[in-house]
């Protein structure tokens, strides 16, 4: 006669792990902040390298364009008696020189984002597109310290006669970031993959200042170099900054549509072809 088996023992609950949307949102939320701590070292890294180790640091970030507005107000100071908007130069030729530096300043620094850190990139955790943001957030922050340093020293040493609408300054501070983002972004592609077109490009920037309207009024170009000058961004740039400080001058032809959506389009453009050609740049 066949004796009844023993009770097996309950089987043990078994602990689950966790569930794939979770598991998803941890990783994220991991990369999120690796990303963030990636993006603060790299920019700790770039005061370092670009201030940190000459003499003077940061002077020389407010120098170049303290230098281009005193060299300006000497010469037109000198053979005219008035600057073509309000009653100082120095201040007439700060809103030409302030924007059109920091555009220069941050499409630069934008556009060699892959050749400097080249050997970081090598890193898991470190991408591209963290080195992008960072030059981007260091010369925005740089940008914004040296404007507020000479729009404010210029107001308090001259007697400028002046209204700053701070949105409008805003906006064309904005204008200078974005549009200086943008280009520096599609050069950070272009410089790696066409070897004649960093030289070339340094060549086209030179009249650039020139075609800029710095140093005179958009308004006073006559027809028909008027039509073509309008399609430069940077004269939109530096007629919204003019629009901020003399609230007399109209600026009808300043277009936001246009500088932002051209901003938006390069910055888009360039950020996909860096997706799609990436890892060949960083391997050639």
């Amino acid at each position: 006669m066949p004796q009844p088996s023993a009770p097996q023992p309950a089987p043990l609950p078994q602990r689950r792990g966790p569930a794939p949307d979770r598991k998803l949102k941890e990783v994220r939320k991991h990369r999120s902040f690796a990303s963030l701590r990636a993006i603060g070292a790299l920019i700790l890294r770039e005061m370092q390298t670009s201030h940190g180790r000459s003499s003077g640091g940061y002077f020389w970030a407010i120098a170049e364009p303290v230098g281009g507005v005193i060299l300006l107000t000497l010469i037109f100071s000198a053979g005219f008696r008035t600057p073509p908007m309000g009653t100082t130069f120095a201040m007439f030729y700060a809103t030409g020189v302030v924007p059109f530096m920091a555009y220069l300043d941050i499409s630069n620094k934008v556009a060699g984002s892959i050749r400097y850190s080249s050997a970081l990139l090598a890193y898991p955790a470190v991408t591209f597109v963290d080195a992008l943001l960072a030059r981007i957030a260091f010369g925005a922050v740089t940008q914004i310290m040296v404007a507020f340093l000479i729009f404010t020293s210029i107001s308090l040493i001259m007697e400028t006669r002046t209204d700053p609408q701070f949105d409008l300054i805003v906006i064309g501070v904005a204008m200078a970031i974005m549009l200086g983002s943008a280009m520096g972004v599609m050069n950070s592609f272009l410089f790696e993959t066409i070897s004649w077109w960093q030289p070339m490009w340094g060549i086209l920037m030179r009249p650039l200042f020139i075609l800029s309207c710095v140093f005179f009024i958009f308004d006073d170009v006559p027809q028909p170099y008027q039509d073509w000058l309008w399609w430069n961004p940077l004269v939109h740039m530096v007629g919204q900054m003019r629009r901020a400080f003399y609230p007399s001058y109209g600026g009808e032809y300043v277009s936001y549509v246009y500088v932002f959506g051209l901003s938006l389009t390069l910055f888009a453009l360039g950020l996909a072809l860096l997706v799609r050609y990436h890892r060949d740049l960083q391997n050639s």
